[in-house]
């Protein structure tokens, strides 16, 4: 079964990315036959320095080969490399109807917020059903927020294929249960857009800064907190510290007589240990600039070699070889 994700090139990466998305995706390496891309023609419908979008794509390599993604175990590139995804766009959203697009939930609640409206805005969902269609994908691991755009991509193919013959696997979602539920320092979901994260490769002191100005309740370090596993430095704790220390520093919560600055000081430390080897990984990265290039040449070669295939076969479907 081949699995497909594309990683939207967004800036620094926090610990929502990594819980909800990428160590998800990582993990599933072990299973083989999986497929990542920086979506950096997907960036254009929001970013237009080219600079920010240069900078941006060469971050999330960096951070995702740091956080443990494997280019031998798998196949990574970015996306702008595969250029047959605008000839597939085009000849998949020739048969697209307005109004599919016109019901997408992400175009109406973008413009809602402001986004002037364009045609990128409008025909992501397209551009994103090329994405998946281009390489015969059979499985797209999705949030709850992305689940109509792969059924928008399941009706494409499906009339594709009933239009000019069988032409495309028709992918399946994979939903995701539990992810996009961390919590940001302010108990909202975390998220750029909240200004809430703790990411993972920022300097450490503004990290620690960050960590102690979590507002907890102004209850005193001797009362008991029976609703310590409500308590937001608990729960970050569960994703960063050994089951048994969580479990520990819960129950001494609970029973009263851990301050909150003592907890707001492990939870630090423990993330700072969890992604320790992620840091190192990346300072080696960085240093080696001409390595990361080649990851991305590479798997922009073997993502080729699959995709001039499909789009041969789509090309020859509907009369155009």
């Amino acid at each position: 079964m081949r699995t497909l994700t594309g990683i939207t090139p967004s800036g620094a990466v926090h610990i929502g990315n990594y819980f909800g998305a990428m160590r998800p995706a990582i993990e599933a390496q072990a299973a083989g036959d999986c497929f990542y891309f920086i979506a950096d023609y997907h960036s254009m419908t929001s970013v237009t320095d080219p600079g920010e979008r240069r900078a941006n794509t060469r971050g999330i390599a960096v951070d995702w080969l740091a956080c443990g993604l494997d280019p031998m175990a798998s196949v990574f590139w970015r996306q702008s490399d595969v250029p047959e995804v605008c000839e597939l766009t085009w000849l998949i959203g020739s048969l697209t109807p307005m109004g599919l697009l016109e019901r997408a939930h992400s175009y109406k609640d973008k413009t809602a917020k402001g986004l002037t409206p364009n045609f990128g805005l409008f025909a992501y969902p397209v551009l994103m059903a090329a994405d998946i269609l281009l390489y015969d994908t059979n499985a797209v691991p999705v949030g709850q927020d992305q689940r109509q755009h792969l059924e928008m991509t399941r009706d494409i193919a499906i009339k594709f294929n009933q239009t000019y013959g069988a032409t495309f696997v028709v992918p399946d979602a994979v939903i995701r249960g539990d992810t996009g539920n961390v919590p940001g320092l302010d108990g909202q979901k975390m998220s750029k857009s909240y200004g809430n994260t703790l990411e993972i490769f920022g300097d450490e002191k503004a990290l620690r800064k960050k960590v102690m100005s979590i507002v907890m309740d102004s209850r005193t370090p001797a009362e008991p907190k029976p609703d310590a596993d409500r308590n937001l430095c608990i729960q970050l704790m569960k994703l960063l510290a050994p089951p048994a220390v969580a479990a520990d520093y819960e129950a001494r919560l609970r029973a009263g007589g851990l301050g909150y600055g003592d907890l707001k000081k492990a939870l630090f430390e423990h993330f700072w240990t969890f992604f320790a080897p992620a840091r190192a990984r990346r300072d080696e990265l960085l240093a080696d600039p001409g390595y990361v290039d080649r990851v991305l040449a590479e798997g922009a070669a073997r993502a080729r070699a699959l995709a001039s295939i499909v789009i041969q076969r789509a090309r020859r479907a509907c009369g155009l070889e």
